[in-house]
């Protein structure tokens, strides 16, 4: 499921923006000014990139602000990272499901490409990952899988104990690079 090995609906959208859309991981929550991925990412492409990340969002915070933060931008593509405030706050995993599912399908409905950067969330087991997978190749939307893969584990690339510095938000920017770049 992961990269271009299975058909990412509306390949063809004629959107404007790159809309990155999550909590703190696409806010930039430990990275200085300038050095938050969609920051980095944006210096790749040449379509504009905006940060519509928010610091402690659960997938309901942020389906009740989708149609302001991410619609209204005309995306071409929306990169999400969204479920591990869900789990950390013990949200039940059928409405962060459902929750998923609908932000998922009403950016499809506007036309936009859907690419979901994977939050392992359980150091030792992740009880939504396989649904989360699932999802994913039900809806034809780009899975990034672990997008924090090597830097979780690695004090040198971290701010805190989840949260990534400016070198491991730039790792995360060229991940997502190379998997969208043939995408837009």
């Amino acid at each position: 499921m992961a990269g271009c090995q299975q058909p990412v609906a509306n390949r063809n959208s004629t959107g404007t923006t790159v809309v990155c859309f999550g909590d703190s991981l696409t806010a930039g929550y430990g990275a200085t000014a300038g050095h938050a991925y969609p920051s980095l990412l944006a210096q790749k492409i040449s379509l504009p990139v905006i940060n519509a990340g928010v610091s402690g969002n659960t997938t309901a915070d942020a389906l009740a602000r989708l149609d302001r933060d991410v619609l209204s931008h005309n995306p071409k593509m929306v990169i999400i990272t969204l479920g591990a405030n869900d789990y950390f706050q013990g949200k039940p995993e059928k409405e962060t499901l459902a929750n998923m599912k609908e932000i998922i399908d009403r950016i499809k409905a506007r036309g936009a490409m859907v690419v979901w950067a994977e939050v392992k969330m359980g150091i030792l087991g992740d009880p939504y990952i396989d649904d989360f997978r699932a999802l994913a190749g039900r809806e034809h939307i780009l899975l990034i899988p672990n997008i924090l893969g090597g830097i979780i584990d690695n004090p040198s690339l971290k701010y805190d104990q989840i949260h990534p510095n400016d070198e491991g938000y730039k790792i995360m920017a060229g991940r997502i690079y190379r998997h969208i770049k043939n995408l837009i």
